[in-house]
């Protein structure tokens, strides 16, 4: 259907850019065979609250940043594909006539829109991709139908028109996710059938994705990330948020640090994991997990991994999808290793360029 882009099919290579709130990552991919070659990356800050809780509040302040990043990765695409969050858009499974043309499908849809989405349909986009045949009836299909504020899909769009970009495709971070872990499946033992949680802990969100033999089946998002160790850190030693920022990667902080500002928010993150756990075990039939990955800028932190798996009793490992990828000479390895956890939804956006 193509109103925003989530499901075209593209086969041209494009940047993956991921705008959060506090970084803009961008990621190429290309592909020789069945295997991937990491060709640029880069990441770059973004000013404080120009994006809040994944919502863009200053459009070019945003752009200047995607310029720079584009600059400073050297890559020499121009087409790109960002994400809207889960949180913004609605999908719904429904089935529809088999032997429909994707135009005529097309068609229907836009014309019974109104059933499934709860606003005016001229302030959304609309999108579908056919799942297969459906289980009830031999004679339909199966449709995902995913619909989105229209502002949200225009704002990322003109934002990447003032970096000198050409917006190809707005996703959803979930199913850019999904993507990525199909990468991360392959490092895990025992794949078949695996209920998986991807724990996506950024500087101010938690997002937490359930894919049960590869696919999602229950996303949710939580106000909870970094930032409140870099504010912890600011309150304690009485620094800046960028001195804050700077501590928190590169040391130097007074002996007190680790026991009484880390270990404490590392308590936190285990916590946090818990209750999102239970909000998903309280609302599906599952009561467990076979395996947690941590994903996110926070996921890196040393000895965190280790920390869940032992408070949770589950086995847990910090995501890599480059773990079996080539890397390009001009890419620094050491840097997109420590990064690495943190570029799951620019990965997912970068492999849209190969569907």
């Amino acid at each position: 259907m193509g109103f925003f882009g989530l499901f075209d099919n593209k086969t041209k290579p494009m940047l993956g850019l991921d705008v959060s709130s506090t970084t803009v990552k961008l990621l190429e991919l290309s592909r020789q065979g069945d295997s991937y070659r990491v060709e640029n990356y880069a990441v770059r800050p973004l000013p404080p609250n120009v994006v809040v809780e994944k919502n863009i509040n200053d459009v070019e302040a945003v752009a200047q940043v995607v310029k720079a990043v584009v600059q400073s990765s050297r890559s020499k695409l121009k087409d790109a594909a960002v994400a809207v969050a889960g949180s913004s858009v609605i999908t719904k499974l429904i089935d529809m006539p088999g032997d429909l043309s994707e135009d005529a499908m097309e068609l229907q849809i836009s014309l019974e829109a109104d059933q499934y989405i709860p606003y005016p349909l001229e302030e959304v986009a609309i999108d579908f991709d056919i799942q297969g045949p459906s289980a009830k009836n031999p004679e339909q299909v199966e449709v995902l139908l995913a619909a989105c504020r229209r502002e949200n899909v225009d704002i990322r769009s003109t934002m990447l028109e003032l970096a000198d970009l050409v917006p190809k495709v707005v996703d959803v971070e979930a199913y850019t996710l999904e993507r990525a872990f199909a990468l991360i499946q392959e490092q895990l033992e025992d794949q078949e059938e695996q209920v998986v949680a991807v724990v996506d802990i950024g500087a101010t969100m938690t997002t937490l994705s359930v894919l049960v033999d590869g696919k999602t089946v229950y996303t949710r998002e939580q106000l909870f990330g970094g930032r409140q160790l870099t504010e912890e850190i600011q309150r304690r030693y009485g620094l800046s948020a960028e001195e804050a920022g700077l501590a928190k990667k590169q040391g130097g902080l007074p002996d007190d640090y680790e026991p009484e500002v880390l270990e404490p928010f590392k308590e936190a993150v285990v916590q946090q994991v818990t209750r999102s756990l239970q909000f998903f075990f309280s609302s599906s039939q599952y009561n467990d997990v076979d395996h947690i990955v941590l994903a996110g800028g926070v996921a890196s932190m040393t000895g965190l991994a280790g920390l869940i798996e032992e408070k949770l009793g589950t086995s847990a490992t910090v995501a890599n999808p480059f773990a079996n990828m080539s890397i390009s000479s001009r890419v620094n390895a050491s840097a997109l290793a420590n990064d690495a956890p943190s570029l799951m939804i620019a990965t997912g956006l970068a492999l849209r360029s190969f569907e």
